[in-house]
């Protein structure tokens, strides 16, 4: 097929492969051609975070990236992050979703946050998951959870000096 190309990388720490259209974005070749179903297609213009992974460790919207592009790269989605059960369990904990379509992305910028501040305040919170919406849950719930699985599961209460 003319536009074909043979993308290589790592998905969740598996070497990968797939012959690809050279058009594809990378949400696409993760989801259909490498079957890993936890990353969401939502919006398909970068507004709704619903595609967020990681690409060699930094926070990338897989809907903005052309697979062809990342070919060789360490692609992370929420099947293959390690240590989010702390997180999952607050999510869980503070319902942290309704519908739940948002909260793969939402846990992976999450993730990343922790790893780099452990211990964030809610204001640092609010700006990690910034770039992810959720239709449903009015975010103080996402906040709360991603709070409590960095303080311990101490809620704050909405201050952040507690």
């Amino acid at each position: 097929m003319k536009g074909t190309i043979q993308v290589r990388l790592t998905l969740n720490g598996e070497p990968r492969f797939a012959d690809i259209d050279s058009r594809l974005l990378l949400v696409e070749v993760i989801r259909d051609a490498l079957d890993a179903k936890g990353t969401r297609v939502g919006c398909l213009t970068g507004d709704c975070g619903a595609c967020t992974v990681l690409v060699d460790g930094e926070v990338r919207k897989a809907c903005l990236v052309l697979a062809a592009s990342i070919s060789g790269n360490d692609v992370r989605t929420i099947e293959g992050i390690e240590g989010i059960e702390t997180l999952k369990e607050a999510f869980i904990a503070e319902n942290g979703f309704q519908c739940g379509f948002c909260t793969s992305g939402m846990i992976v910028a999450a993730a990343d946050l922790l790893k780099r501040n452990p211990l964030p305040s809610q204001e640092e919170i609010r700006r990690a998951i910034s770039g992810n919406l959720c239709r449903c849950t009015g975010y103080e719930s996402i906040v709360n959870a991603v709070y409590r699985a960095a303080h311990g599961g101490r809620l704050s209460g909405g201050n952040d000096d507690e």
